[in-house]
């Protein structure tokens, strides 16, 4: 069971917009046993739509289309794929009324004509209300060939798969059962693990993959299976994980599952144990809240943070000693101690991360040079700080200290 993903628009094309419709379709179809053979992302233009779709049918027995399905006259999705199916299209009635109730309640002006084009659909299809917007989403069959044609708009994509097309494909197709089990690690690259692991990935069976998913800081490790019995899948699936655990055993730091990041495997065990976080984050900007902040459920656990990215800020706000800056450096083993020590007892949490160094590209108001990271844990059995070198790239700094960061908290919460 293959299916393609067709991306429609010119915004994606030139870098306006990031497809993140693509990314979250891949997911759902894989989660009912449907495996993404292609994406494919197009311009609006009609004979690359009907160059992509003849490709797509040729390639897959399902193809998801997204974008495109606007009033204006630059989305021609619609009309386009009515033509490549030798169909018309005629205005379905339900959808119209759903656009003029969405007018009167949201927009409190009369239906336009060019709006009310959103109401035509091929006669062939078969309608999937769009609850959040004017666009319907196309339901439509060729032999044994399935077009589903949806909004790019991703909150009212999301809905029209979660709502319709999942359903709807369970229903029409009999599907395989695919699994994956994802190994998380920190603190060795990907070459040195798949050298400790190289017997075992040479002789895994042939219905399961492995896939190396390497990060700044960490490396996942994805066994992939497909088969016709779960249990017996999940079976094989596991064996070969309790092969690989013990020779990694040093780095493993839990299971990602349902992607789960090791910010939430944190959240997680911090909300079950009732404790709380808080930060301090210099050369980090933010980024190690925004980690927390991001997922529902923070304020559980994640109690607040001080940005202190200028030096008086650390003195004024966090009560580093002028001193010890003076002495010791801003980018300092000391400093971090300070910020992590305080930040904990001002906020009253039971754990604490303080973060500062020299991201570059210039020095700033330290002399230690580009890279330099200090990252300090405090707890109820005192503070731990590191010191690291991240390399000469900002982002590449950055991001690797935020990594890093939620490391070593991890491994403290695993340690009380």
């Amino acid at each position: 069971m293959q299916a393609e993903i067709i991306t429609i628009g010119d915004e994606i094309l030139i870098g306006q917009i990031v497809d993140t419709n693509s990314a979250f379709i891949g997911k759902a179809l894989n989660s009912i046993g449907v495996s993404v053979y292609q994406i494919t992302s197009i311009q609006d233009d009609r004979e690359h739509l009907l160059k992509a779709f003849a490709e797509a049918e040729n390639n897959a027995d399902i193809i998801i289309i997204t974008g495109g399905l606007g009033p204006t006259k630059d989305d021609i999705t619609k009309h386009t794929l009515a033509d490549y199916l030798e169909d018309t299209l005629v205005q379905n009635d339900q959808v119209l009324q759903h656009v003029e109730q969405l007018f009167k309640k949201y927009i409190n002006q009369p239906i336009s004509e060019i709006n009310k084009k959103q109401a035509l659909v091929p006669t062939k299809a078969k309608v999937l209300m769009n609850k959040f917007g004017t666009a319907p989403g196309m339901w439509l069959e060729k032999g044994n060939k399935t077009f589903i044609s949806l909004p790019g708009v991703p909150y009212e994509m999301k809905a029209l798969i979660d709502n319709e097309v999942l359903p709807n494909l369970i229903k029409k197709y009999k599907r395989p059962y695919i699994l994956h089990k994802t190994i998380l690690t920190y603190g060795l690259g990907e070459s040195i693990i798949a050298e400790r692991i190289e017997a075992i990935e040479d002789t895994l069976p042939k219905h399961i993959k492995l896939a190396y998913l390497p990060s700044l800081g960490k490396v996942r490790l994805r066994l992939s299976g497909k088969g016709e019995d779960e249990a017996h899948l999940e079976m094989d699936i596991q064996s070969q994980i309790d092969k690989i655990l013990p020779l990694i055993q040093d780095v493993f730091v839990g299971f990602q599952d349902n992607d789960e990041g090791l910010e939430q495997s944190i959240a997680r065990q911090l909300t079950k144990k009732g404790q709380t976080l808080a930060l301090a984050e210099s050369c980090t900007g933010g980024k190690l809240a925004e980690q927390f902040t991001s997922h529902a459920g923070a304020s559980a656990f994640f109690k607040g943070a001080i940005v202190s990215y200028a030096t008086q800020t650390k003195i004024d706000l966090l009560g580093v000693s002028e001193e010890v800056i003076n002495q010791k450096s801003v980018v300092s083993l000391e400093v971090a101690e300070a910020m992590a020590t305080n930040i904990r007892k001002i906020i009253k949490t039971d754990y604490a991360v303080a973060t500062t160094g020299n991201a570059g590209p210039t020095k700033g108001d330290s002399d230690a040079e580009v890279g330099t990271v200090f990252i300090a844990i405090a707890s109820k059995n005192g503070v731990k700080a590191y010191e690291f070198n991240m390399g000469n790239h900002r982002e590449r700094v950055i991001n690797k200290t935020v990594n890093k960061a939620l490391e070593l908290l991890q491994k403290e919460i695993f340690e009380n």
